[in-house]
């Protein structure tokens, strides 16, 4: 920190403005946790036109509290350095709580990052935190040297992966039949049995391919998920988090 910083000669102010607006707050704090995202999840999160959120962005970036990286045609957002991330929790400490005025608070991005499918396959929190469990049962081994589902270096942000580092685990079979998925059934599928994406909200490794397709298939028939209004969002039940407590350890809410 240098001393005009120290002495308080920093422009404070001009922050300060960035982040007096309460758009500018909600995309903060929706970045608050590392994450990049792109634009038109921005503007779900914030509650506004996707236009607006283009604006508030720009400002963002200008400000220096936002970065821009591009993959393929998207450019996704996230906090410029972990001091802004810093400075949004120490604010956050001394901030009020704000009041909950209508449901649109709680909104469709929101659902749409904790449980949604993703074309035929579980992704979201809920996918990453099955797939994850998959890998802590050993139904799942990761080669690579990297732990957990973490993204690797070199990985695009969201996408699904030409090549991944994972194979069956020697308790595959046990797992995946307590689960309800048989794996014969899914690898007489024309497609790969394993496949894996990126997922776009938790820039962590999810299940695809025939396996992740049989699983959600399963989910489904067996109610633990239930499609919400948009049809892409997922519900996690009361019955689903049970069983995937019971058999896989992951404790969600429903």
């Amino acid at each position: 920190m240098s001393d005009t910083t120290l002495h308080g000669y920093a422009d404070i102010a001009a922050v300060g403005t960035l982040l007096a607006d309460p758009t500018r707050a909600r995309v903060l704090a929706a970045l608050a946790d590392g994450r990049a995202l792109p634009a038109s999840v921005l503007a779900a999160e914030a509650g506004v036109a996707a236009s607006t959120a283009s604006e508030h962005l720009s400002r963002l970036v200008g400000g220096g509290l936002l970065v821009v990286e591009r993959s393929g045609r998207h450019r996704y957002y996230r906090l410029a350095s972990p001091e802004v991330a810093a400075a949004i929790e120490a604010m956050a400490v001394l901030a009020p709580a704000p009041p909950v005025r209508s449901l649109r608070q709680s909104t469709r991005a929101a659902a749409l990052r904790r449980a949604r499918s993703c074309y035929d396959h579980l992704a979201g929190r809920l996918g990453v935190a099955v797939t994850a469990a998959l890998l802590d049962r050993q139904a799942l081994v990761r080669t690579d040297g990297y732990a957990g589902n973490e993204r690797a270096q070199g990985d695009p942000i969201s996408a699904p992966l030409s090549e991944h580092p994972y194979r069956l685990g020697p308790e595959a079979g046990s797992v995946f039949a307590e689960l309800g998925v048989d794996l014969a059934d899914a690898n007489d599928s024309r497609r790969p049995l394993l496949r894996f994406c990126v997922d776009w909200s938790e820039q962590r490794h999810h299940l695809s391919g025939a396996l992740g397709a049989a699983i959600l298939t399963r989910m489904e028939s067996a109610g633990w998920v239930a499609r919400q209004d948009s049809r892409r969002a997922l519900r996690l039940t009361e019955r689903g988090a049970d069983e995937l407590d019971r058999i896989l350890g992951v404790a969600l809410p429903a």
